[in-house]
């Protein structure tokens, strides 16, 4: 179980300053490009952030919703026993992100998850059981809260990633 609390003073430092608006800015353009790369580099084991921030880190392949071509990217991902929770923050930005969009379109997906391959299906959370999860993942990490602020016009989605019969 991960547990913001339980880390490291400076995994905890990157956590907070993550979520400042200049930081976030920068890693929601390069982030995504540094976690692949050391995501190769050490074949499959770690991301840039997992490393630095201790945040659970799944690789997420999706097909596109228009494309139909997979797209492979790291996520912020909360574990619950074998499922996945993913929250579509986008660092806070106007928009929600692609990856969102193509689980709305193709809701069949896979990730690489501390080592294991899992089909999985997308189902996106309301209500009272999305409440919950985007609270569980701010005690993850706290960037989440700016990220709800900075993104008040749209309801930010939360989706779990279910084990799918293949």
């Amino acid at each position: 179980m991960y547990e913001y609390a339980e880390t490291n003073w400076i995994r905890r430092m990157v956590r907070v300053t993550a979520a400042l608006r200049p930081i976030s800015w920068f890693y929601a353009r390069t982030l995504h490009h540094i976690d692949r790369v050391v995501y190769r580099l050490t074949r499959g084991r770690s991301t840039f952030s997992s490393f630095v921030a201790g945040v659970p880190v799944a690789m997420l392949t999706t097909t596109g919703a228009k494309s139909r071509q997979p797209r492979t990217l790291p996520v912020l991902g909360i574990p619950h026993d074998d499922r996945l929770v993913v929250i579509a923050s986008n660092y806070g930005r106007y928009r929600n992100p692609g990856w969102y969009h193509n689980l709305l379109a193709h809701p069949r997906a896979s990730i690489v998850f501390e080592g294991e391959t899992r089909a999985v299906l997308a189902h996106e959370l309301s209500g009272g059981e999305r409440e919950r999860w985007y609270e569980r993942g701010i005690e993850i990490y706290p960037g989440w809260k700016q990220y709800r602020e900075r993104a008040a016009h749209r309801r930010i989605p939360v989706i779990e990633l279910r084990p799918a019969e293949r």
